[in-house]
């Protein structure tokens, strides 16, 4: 990174306060940027961090201009800080990530009948199976296995170790990372003369455009028809989506969430993590559920959710706080038990 901050300030479209000339050499946290770096301050009430920090220029909210604060450098004032900070990020890594190889690599195993299109890169030990297509531009990491017949879409990553089974489709500029799997069989069993019978699962995956799936995520195949994922949404590390579940556009689903069979989620849903879904329950669109929740029942839209079971927010936040009590409600009821014995 070489850029003076007055292309820092206008890439960010922010405001300048300092020397325009300064160059940053480097991206650092506020906490310990060492000097000539660019860090940035979301919260400006957190503006003691600023005390004793080296930093060449912190990007800071816009009405944080004018206010007292504990750092000599100079500051770039923006709308949206972190934002602001990711677009600098954004322009470095374009500059430095590593290149791609294009071509097929000379271990990958690429079937006769498969399509491959132009631009892509498909690294060592791939397989790309009978029927499968590949479009342009789309990069497949060492030991990735896509199936029969499995579509992948244009300017996709698929990281080392994905597997895309058969059938299952993948839109464009989709990334999942190392070791996921897109369309494993749907957990789906009939207990019958004292044996998991076993139902087979005949449908596929689609993931939709912009898509981005974490490592070690597993989306499973539906038993009919087809498990979907909307546009846009972002699935964390360490996700179990279940047969027939269906997304709605720009959803968030945080690490080590479990949605069961058949739900549905609407557009922009937040799943934080651990949470934890019945099958067939569905989330209306802009609901959030907090870190844990346990939804046993649809959820409204827009809604925000806390505790297992989920309830409204503010309801779930007081019966967490009367329970550190129970230890002390409970002495006293025992006192009162008594005084009401020896009357």
């Amino acid at each position: 990174m070489n850029m003076t901050l007055a292309e820092t300030a206008a890439l960010c479209g922010g405001e300048l306060e300092g020397d325009a000339q300064l160059r940053v050499t480097a991206l650092a946290p506020v906490e310990n940027a060492p000097e000539g770096s660019l860090s940035y301050l979301a919260d400006f009430k957190k503006i003691k961090l600023l005390e004793g920090c080296k930093a060449a220029c912190v990007i800071l909210p816009a009405d944080a201009k004018g206010k007292p604060r504990p750092f000599a450098g100079a500051a770039i004032y923006a709308k949206e800080p972190h934002w602001a900070f990711t677009l600098v990020m954004r322009r470095i890594f374009g500059d430095t990530a590593p290149k791609r190889e294009l071509g097929i690599h000379p271990t990958a195993t690429v079937h006769p009948s498969a399509k491959i299109g132009g631009k892509v890169s498909i690294g060592a030990n791939v397989v790309i199976a009978a029927g499968a297509s590949v479009d342009y531009g789309t990069d497949i990491h060492p030991n990735c296995v896509v199936e029969q017949n499995a579509s992948i879409g244009k300017h996709c990553t698929l990281y080392p170790g994905v597997v895309v089974r058969y059938d299952c489709v993948l839109g464009d500029n989709v990334i999942i990372h190392p070791n996921s799997v897109i369309g494993a069989d749907g957990f789906g069993y009939i207990f019958r003369g004292g044996v998991h019978e076993k139902i087979p699962q005949l449908g596929r995956v689609v993931i939709e455009s912009d898509v981005e799936i974490g490592a070690l995520t597993a989306v499973d195949r539906a038993m009919m028809a087809e498990t979907r994922i909307g546009a846009g949404t972002k699935i964390d590390n360490l996700v179990q989506i279940a047969h027939n579940v269906k997304t709605g556009r720009a959803c968030i689903i945080i690490s080590q969430t479990g949605i069961s069979g058949s739900c549905e989620l609407g557009d922009g849903v937040v799943l934080a993590g651990q949470v934890g879904m019945a099958d067939h329950v569905k989330i209306g669109s802009g609901a959030v559920l907090a870190a844990r929740c346990g939804v046993m029942s649809d959820i409204e839209p827009g809604a925000v959710m806390f505790g297992t079971p989920a309830r409204p927010h503010m309801q779930g936040l007081k019966i967490q706080a009367l329970m550190a009590k129970l230890p002390e409600m409970h002495a006293d009821i025992k006192e009162l038990k008594k005084k009401l014995e020896n009357r």
